[in-house]
Order: C-alpha cells, then structure tokens, then sequence
C-alpha cells in the first residue's frame, strides 16, 4: 500500500514538472529556440522568396500605431495603413505563433499595393508590441480580433468591408472568430495553414518532436494552461469555429506541410460554411504556398475576395 501511495505521489510530481516544462516551452511568453531547429518548419523552405523586398517596402511606410484594451485588461498593438486612395475596404493581416506584424510584410504589401486595401496589422497577445505573458494559440485572440473589427468600422465608417486574413497560428486565429458573432462588415476570411485545434496540433507535435504519447501530458499541461493563461486545449478549436461559420472562407494549404499537416485543411474545409474554397498549393511546407506559387496564390485571394465585395468595388479589387 505504501509503495502505491509513494508511487502516485511520484507520478503526480513528475506531471506537475513536465507540465510546468511543456507550458513554458509552448505557451509562456518566452523565446522559441525549438522553432529555428525544426526540420518540419526548414522542409521545402529553400526556394526562392520572390517576396525579398517586401522589408524594404515595410520600412519606407508610415503607420499609424493603434492600441486597445482586452476584455481582461491587456494593451493591445496594432500598426495601421491607410490606403493611398480612401476606401472602406480593410484587411486585417494575423501573424503566426511566435511571430509579429512585421513578418506579414509581404500579404501587407499585395493588399495595399495591388488591392488598394486598408491594412490593420495587430500583434497577438504575448507577441510584438502587444502586451501578455502567453500565447493564446487563437483562442482569447479571437476575441481581440472581435475588437479590432469594432476599430475598423469606427475608423472606415458602417459600409466597411473587412477580410480577415491568417497564416498559421495566425489562420487558426481568424477561423476562430469566424465562429463568433461577428458584424455584417466582415465580408470574408483566407485562413492560411491553420490546425483544426489546439489540442489536435500539441498532439501531433508531441509524437513528432517528442516521441511521446499525448496523454497525459496533453491533459495535464492543459489544466495548467486552463489555470494560468484561463483556456483549454480542448476548447480552443477551429474545427467547431468554421463549423458555426456565416462568413465564406477560403482556406489555403501547402501540400508539403509537415509542421501543421496537410490533412486537417480537408477536415476544415468539409466543416467550413456553405461559402467556400479549397487551394492547396502542391510540395509547398509551412507558411509557403504564396512563395511556392505566388501567381496562383494572389489569383485565388483576388478572386475570392471579388465575389463577396459590394458590385461597385468588385472592379477595384479585381484589378492586379
């Protein structure tokens, strides 16, 4: 009886500090050395960026710098661009997990140079400008994004239109808030290479990296998580967003994507809305369907977005 006792007790400390490990490695607000390293994220990564010059494009703009505050008090960061011609047409561009707004430099260039868009660009929680000590996975994110919508009208006016427009944990996030209440301003949504959930990604990341089981390391950290940054991995998913969707969705996928595999676009896009569309770009890794085919990727974004705005701006957005 007593070995049982000192056995569980054993177990439980052991989960406690691999649970404190596992949220400070994925979930804390921390550097992500793991992510340089990974051979899933460098797979199909040499080919050439024709997007290079897009840092230079971001460095010679003058954006505004926006802020708001959360629902549980946080300061959130925004750069904002007005268009060079005023239209209430708006992006807002969500970066990936451990990124910031600047590495969509590239999205921000197409819509303000070829679309004529307004462009918001907002650093998650925990991420860039904006403040938090953890990362959401798109989860309180939706929620922030909600807000941002709020901001756009306010700045553009009640005809607003806004596309929500994500890589990565940055597509995960605007497929989220899809399944919100969201206004009748938001005309469409392009979810790039985002998981279905949370607790679908930790898993699959667990026995790639790590070779290890997902329970009851999954559960456990999520507890955790649930205790300190006040969300489960199990209720933070996608899947159940784009499910209760009324906002088309374009989802887009790289067909070589090992990091976020390639098979949970499919799951996604059976469940999305009745407005919808498939891409997914052959061999392409993570986050690199427009590097790997940049002339089909902005011709399927075009031409998306075309059909849900209003007829009198249907030309201007058509217009590469």
């Amino acid at each position: 009886m007593l070995a049982a006792i000192t056995a569980l007790v054993l177990f439980i400390i052991v989960m406690v500090a691999v649970s404190f490990y596992f949220y400070h490695v994925a979930i804390a607000r921390a550097d992500k050395e793991f992510l340089a390293e990974n051979p899933d994220l460098a797979a199909n990564a040499d080919v050439e960026n024709p997007f290079a010059d897009s840092k230079d494009w971001w460095s010679a703009q003058s954006f505004e710098n926006w802020s708001l505050i959360a629902d549980d008090g946080l300061k959130l960061h925004a750069y904002y661009l007005p268009a060079k011609k005023a239209t209430n047409q708006t992006v807002l561009l969500a970066h990936g997990y451990a990124g910031r707004s600047e590495q969509m430099s590239s999205f921000a260039q197409m819509y303000y140079e070829d679309l004529g868009f307004n462009v918001l660009l907002p650093d998650a929680r925990g991420h860039g400008l904006s403040e938090g000590d953890y990362i959401g996975f798109g989860w309180p994110e939706r929620k922030d994004v909600v807000k941002w919508i709020q901001r756009i009208v306010e700045r553009t006016g009640e005809e607003a239109q806004i596309v929500l427009h994500g890589v990565s944990m940055g597509a995960a996030t605007v497929m989220m808030t899809s399944g919100e209440e969201l206004p009748s301003q938001v005309k469409a949504i392009v979810a790039d290479c985002g998981y279905t959930s949370v607790a679908d990604e930790l898993t699959y990341q667990l026995k790639r990296m790590y070779k290890l089981p997902s329970f009851p390391i999954l559960q456990s950290t999520s507890c955790l998580t649930k205790l300190r940054a006040g969300y489960s991995f199990q209720e933070a998913s996608a899947l159940k967003q784009v499910k209760k969707s009324k906002t088309p969705i374009l989802f887009i996928h790289g067909g070589g994507d090992l990091f976020v595999p390639t098979e949970m676009v499919y799951r996604l896009y059976e469940n999305g809305p009745a407005e919808k569309r498939l891409f997914v770009v052959p061999g392409a890794g993570h986050g690199l369907a427009r590097q790997f085919d940049p002339e089909g990727y902005d011709r399927e974004v075009t031409e998306f977005i075309g059909t849900y705005v209003r007829e009198e701006n249907k030309r201007a957005a058509m217009v590469r």
